[in-house]
């Protein structure tokens, strides 16, 4: 039987981080400037998002809670917050979300398989998840945002990497030309 661990996590992580890399690096800088509707996050505040989005699973695993319960949500989101709001390039945005996705995963890869079975409490204290599962959050949040991200990539006139890369697949296969 195989099983899912550490090894795992960080490279489907990694993966993902490298998608939304791609998206980062396709959009022009003018571009990331750009609202998709009033109230939601510009291109450069949704990656700076995104590039932060697993500090927080970090923190709480490596502070070995058992227990959300009294966790100061508030201070551990906003000093995220404010790393989120320094103004940055494009090039600085593209290099944390390297960076930071890189130290994510690589800290991933050294949790033992007895610590990702671990089990703690959500702040009512009366729902229980694994470290696993919850350290399959950042991966699932990130998804979530790229998936907006492609969409605005449609918006702004440009084919997401990935379709681009199914249709060179389809063509190759039907051998049609490029």
């Amino acid at each position: 039987m195989s099983s899912y661990g550490a090894a795992e996590l960080a490279s489907s992580f990694r993966t993902v981080r490298n998608n939304t890399i791609q998206i980062a690096e396709d959009i022009p800088e003018s571009k990331y400037d750009f609202v998709a509707a009033p109230g939601t996050l510009s291109v450069a505040a949704q990656l700076k998002h995104i590039a932060f989005g697993p500090k927080f699973y970090q923190d709480i695993h490596v502070a070995k809670l058992t227990s959300l319960k009294g966790f100061d949500f508030g201070a551990a989101f906003g000093a995220i917050r404010a790393e989120e709001e320094k103004p940055r390039s494009k090039a600085e945005i593209v290099a944390l979300l390297k960076s930071e996705g890189e130290k994510y995963a690589t800290w991933l890869e050294k949790l033992t398989p007895e610590f990702l079975a671990e089990t703690f409490t959500d702040p009512t204290g009366q729902h229980t998840r694994t470290r696993l599962e919850s350290l399959l959050s950042p991966k699932e949040h990130e998804m979530h945002h790229r998936g907006q991200l492609m969409v605005i990539e449609r918006i702004l006139g440009i084919v997401p990497h990935l379709t681009r890369q199914r249709e060179e697949r389809a063509r190759q296969q039907t051998g049609s030309p490029s």
